[in-house]
């Protein structure tokens, strides 16, 4: 089940979801917005390798913007932090960015029960777009859970709340 508008402030307000900074203007009929942080990861190997750990190099992108290009894969991070121990985060985009050519989230949108960080976000235009640090890039649903939920998320990505590349090649060497 899907928490809705007034059970995400409710929510917020008594401590069940984590969402730093707050803002109440930015919760949705049934999602809360979150907004893109001032850094994007570009991944820079052609082709990618899983076996092998990737290069990316830093953005620092600012108020005028930067453009995305196509055929890139770019990972940034929510300014907020976001999580809950007791319901279930899925992170998705905006629809008006996705008219616009931008796939967000391309597959890894759904949270773990007791993660509260900045999310990693993976971003890919399919033509030029420019985007902006601060700016509403998705809206984030909060999902009740159904039976135990005594086990908490803390996998490799638990203890960043920066944009982080890949760790699947630390599979591989682990055989």
């Amino acid at each position: 089940m899907i928490l809705t508008y007034h059970e995400i402030i409710k929510s917020v307000k008594n401590g069940d979801i984590h969402v730093t900074p707050f803002e109440e203007n930015m919760v949705n009929p049934n999602s809360y917005d979150y907004r893109i942080d001032y850094k994007l990861l570009e991944i820079e190997d052609l082709p990618v390798d899983p076996k092998k750990q990737t290069s990316y190099h830093e953005i620092d992108f600012t108020d005028d913007g930067y453009v995305l290009s196509p055929n890139k894969t770019y990972l940034a991070n929510t300014y907020e932090e976001i999580g809950s121990d007791i319901f279930v985060p899925l992170l998705i985009g905006k629809t008006s960015l996705g008219r616009l050519g931008l796939f967000l989230q391309i597959t890894a949108d759904l949270g773990n029960l007791g993660a509260k960080h900045k999310w990693t976000l993976e971003l890919k235009a399919v033509q030029p777009l420019k985007i902006y640090p601060m700016m509403r890039v998705g809206q984030v649903s909060f999902w009740k859970t159904e039976g135990s939920a005594d086990m908490r998320y803390n996998g490799k990505y638990s203890k960043f709340s920066i944009a982080k590349s890949s760790e699947i090649y630390k599979e591989f060497s682990n055989n």
